[in-house]
């Protein structure tokens, strides 16, 4: 798929890349006077990623961030304001001060689910979220995001395999940080390449440089429209590096400095200005232009946030339960009649030849197969039907080794 970039698409690219960087160095500087309320989970060394893929959504598209993917919720129109606001707990925040992170979005106008603390629970929720677009005749595409410790959990395997069986257009990008918390990836998986999961149920996966902006685009766009033609759903590994800690307390003391100084030296947004740079896409001008660009912005969204009033008391008991505050609605986007009977009605019969058997084609010799020999211990080939020296028949079914 030929996927291309205007000159202009490249500047925003660089755009939210530094704005999601400054905006978390301010807010660090906030926490450490005491005005962030909450955690605070920096995304330092991960902006293209969170960027790239969701510039490759579609307004009407939906996705469900993660808390390091303040980059895409900038992308998909939240100002810093709105980040601000929400980790220091303010009415003006979007869950009018009742969180003090990034756990909010909004259905109705930017199509964004809420994160959930619960590592690996987005991916059902977004594979449902695919599903019932496709229902409505919406044609969209629903993306999430993962860590490399997050796909070891249930929720995770059993979201990523209704979401096959449904055939669900659902891209599930998994940002391979090197490290679960404390626990760096080889010590999680026995594999080099997150993507090879994707092979358990049957879907296509990509590799890509998460650092590299421009091929983090490229990769998920061309995920993000196969997906919409009925290609998915599927996964992408986008590998990077946690240049901080899991949070503001986290030192990372663990991590090696080596490792530390390979993935300094690959930092997104050097990376991406060198690349702007040497293809001729800005000049010193530009980039100055939209550096103070972002600084003003930052400045006046900063001063609003911190001018905002805090939630008033008798605000704790409202909004726990709705009880008619709003009404839920489908969105339809095709006749109704086609998924209501007589249209949609299938007779509920399956005829699946030999089900659960393996085909024997008559006058060819069964391949070998590995079983295990007498005592249970050394594997060993033998054919299929043949006696193994204990008497038993060995199975027709092969073993992987």
């Amino acid at each position: 798929m030929n996927v291309s970039l205007t000159r202009q698409q490249h500047l925003e690219l660089y755009y939210y890349m530094k704005l999601n960087r400054m905006l978390e160095e301010q807010m660090e500087r906030l926490f450490r006077q005491n005005k962030i309320v909450g955690g605070l989970y920096s995304s330092l060394g991960q902006e293209a990623t969170s960027v790239g893929t969701a510039y490759a959504l579609e307004l009407r598209d939906w996705m469900a961030p993660m808390i390091r993917n303040i980059g895409a919720l900038l992308v998909k129109g939240f100002k810093p304001r709105d980040i601000f606001t929400q980790h220091m707990a303010r009415y003006t925040a979007p869950t009018l001060g009742k969180d003090g992170t990034s756990h909010f979005g909004d259905l109705k106008e930017r199509h964004v689910v809420s994160p959930i603390s619960m590592l690996g629970d987005l991916i059902p929720v977004m594979a449902g979220v695919a599903m019932a677009g496709r229902y409505l005749g919406q044609k969209i595409v629903a993306m999430t995001w993962i860590g490399d410790g997050g796909t070891s959990t249930g929720a995770f395997h059993e979201g990523m395999n209704l979401a096959a069986a449904q055939r669900a257009p659902f891209v599930c990008v998994v940002e391979n940080n090197q490290w679960a918390y404390s626990t760096p990836v080889r010590f999680q998986v026995p594999l080099r390449d997150l993507a090879d999961r994707a092979k358990a149920y049957g879907i296509p996966s990509y590799i890509v440089d998460g650092n590299d902006v421009v091929a983090v685009y490229t990769t998920s766009k061309e995920a993000v429209e196969r997906c919409r033609t009925g290609e998915g759903p599927i996964l992408i590994e986008a590998k990077t590096m946690r240049m901080k800690g899991h949070a503001q307390h986290d030192p990372a003391e663990y991590v090696p400095q080596e490792m530390v100084e390979y993935w300094k030296a690959r930092d997104p947004i050097i990376r991406y200005e060198q690349y702007l740079t040497e293809n001729k896409l800005w000049d010193a001008k530009t980039k100055e232009e939209i550096d103070a660009r972002i600084e003003r912005e930052l400045q006046e969204e900063q001063e609003f946030a911190e001018n905002s009033p805090l939630p008033p008391p008798e605000l704790a008991e409202q909004g726990v339960f709705c009880e008619g505050c709003h009404t839920i609605e489908a969105k339809w986007e095709r006749p109704i009649e086609e998924v209501m009977p007589p249209k949609s009605s299938v007779r509920s019969e399956w005829t699946v030849k030999n089900f659960g058997g393996i085909e024997v084609v008559e006058g060819r010799t069964p391949a070998p197969t590995v079983g295990l020999s007498g005592d249970g211990r050394k594997p060993t080939a033998r054919a299929i039907g043949k006696k193994t020296k204990t008497g038993k028949t060995v199975g027709r079914s092969k073993v992987r080794r």
